[in-house]
């Protein structure tokens, strides 16, 4: 084991089997940005600044470095790491509660500022691990253990459009939404997370790649059913694709 933690050959931990909730997409998020990471050739220079909560399990399955961040502060966190050390690879891992709602301060101001990082935010609708709590992108109608009748606009606002809104930001470089409910989008998101990657290599700033994804546990379904309400109801709110890419812009 301690030689496969510490050869930095290779991201993942494959002996390792998933903790996760069957359904859970993090596996395969998670599983994506560790080939991009090996596939640019950046193991020995990446660190990950994870999230609370699901997103912070990724210590248990990856073999490079990383640290936790209080909750909601991963990019504040990342902002220093970065600056302190500016040739290191960073990027934050955050599901929508840390991200969008204790750390919404942290991700604007970061996003605000150019820094250049990459943020992973895997979007869910819903706190997972702490029990799932109302987030801010749950939808309306959506049963939360905080809000047992759903969301209702008048008491708990509308869902949360995170790529939208930091593209009224000036600074963000890339923001992009993808999910891994189909093969082919698989593909798309993983292309996404590169891209990312490669734009921080390139010293362009702040990019983020949101990944609508499903939580059966908390959304009370199976694994099916969970991806059905995905297709059905998830991707309705937050549709697919690039939000914002000035690489492309300035081409």
């Amino acid at each position: 084991m301690a030689e496969l933690l510490y050869s930095r050959t290779k991201t993942i931990q494959e002996d390792k089997v998933s903790g996760f909730c069957p359904g859970c997409m993090h596996s395969s998020v998670m599983k994506l940005i560790g080939e991009v990471i090996d596939e640019l050739g950046i193991v020995d220079k990446t660190a990950a600044v994870l999230g609370i909560g699901c997103c912070g399990l990724q210590m248990d399955y990856m073999a490079y470095d990383n640290i936790t961040a209080p909750h909601g502060r991963a990019c504040a966190v990342a902002t220093g790491m970065k600056r302190a050390n500016p040739d290191t690879i960073y990027y934050t891992y955050q599901g929508d509660g840390d991200l969008a709602s204790i750390g919404l301060a942290e991700t604007m101001s970061a996003a605000n500022r150019g820094e250049n990082f990459t943020v992973i935010f895997v979007n869910n609708g819903i706190y997972g691990m702490t029990g799932g709590q109302l987030a801010p992108t749950t939808l309306f109608g959506m049963k939360a253990s905080t809000a047992p009748k759903g969301r209702i606009a008048e008491e708990h606002g509308y869902p949360m459009h995170v790529c939208e809104t930091l593209n009224q930001l000036t600074a963000p470089y890339y923001l992009e939404r993808t999910s891994c409910n189909t093969p082919a989008n698989v593909l798309k998101t993983k292309k996404a997370i590169k891209k990312a990657f490669q734009y921080q290599m390139e010293g362009k700033g702040f990019s983020l790649v949101e990944i609508v994804t499903s939580c059966p546990t908390n959304w009370g379904l199976d694994s099916l059913k969970a991806l059905d309400f995905l297709e059905e109801n998830m991707l309705k709110e937050y549709p697919l694709g690039v939000i914002r890419d000035k690489g492309m812009e300035e081409k």
